[in-house]
């Protein structure tokens, strides 16, 4: 696999959630229907970007065309059988992409350059980084950005931190804290928000 110089250093750079929910509604506008899935799957899912780009049509929609209301994975990295919801964000997507016509067999992020092959992660990767740098979003984006940002906005719409550890697959919340990149000012809305 050809990486340059330039996309290596985008991979092995840190990066970080889109914590605007209005940059978040912006990226979404910015991309094709297909992108679009993409980074709505992401952000609503917690799933690495290789799995993500691994689903099928069968992954997402039952033998009767209807939506399926799970999808399930055996993620590539850490070989554990996970489960989630389709909620609203992630049917609306679905519902605008899917056609009747498509294969089960088919990859719900084909690549214009193969025979049912699904785009790579290097594609990705440059997808969401000229999508970001459209919108004006200054910090560090790359495909990790897609779970750092379920993760982020899941702790700060008040999810207990356990369970997004569980989603993320970590081995402790100070890992999860870490990787979605609580900040002080984060931790001090904790300490506003009570007078007792």
């Amino acid at each position: 696999m050809n990486v340059t110089k330039h996309e290596w250093s985008d991979i092995v750079e840190i990066v970080h959630p889109i914590k605007s929910k209005k940059k978040i509604n912006a990226m979404k506008r910015q991309l094709n229907d297909r992108d679009r899935l993409m980074f709505v799957i992401g952000i609503n899912s917690a799933l690495r970007i290789s799995d993500i780009l691994r689903l099928k049509v069968s992954d997402v929609r039952n033998k009767d065309g209807s939506l399926s209301e799970y999808i399930f994975v055996r993620e590539e990295k850490t070989k554990k059988s996970k489960m989630f919801l389709v909620n609203g964000a992630n049917k609306r997507e679905l519902t605008a992409y899917l056609t009747p016509d498509m294969s089960d067999n088919a990859y719900l992020f084909p690549s214009r350059k193969g025979v049912n092959k699904p785009i790579t992660r290097f594609q990705a990767l440059r997808i969401l980084k000229q999508a970001a740098k459209r919108v004006g979003i200054k910090e560090n984006v790359g495909t990790h950005t897609l779970r750092k940002t379920f993760a982020y906005h899941r702790f700060k719409s008040g999810v207990e931190l356990t369970y997004i550890t569980k989603a993320l697959n970590h081995s402790s919340q100070r890992e999860t804290m870490r990787y979605i990149g609580i900040e002080q000012s984060d931790m001090d809305e904790i300490y506003a928000g009570i007078e007792l």
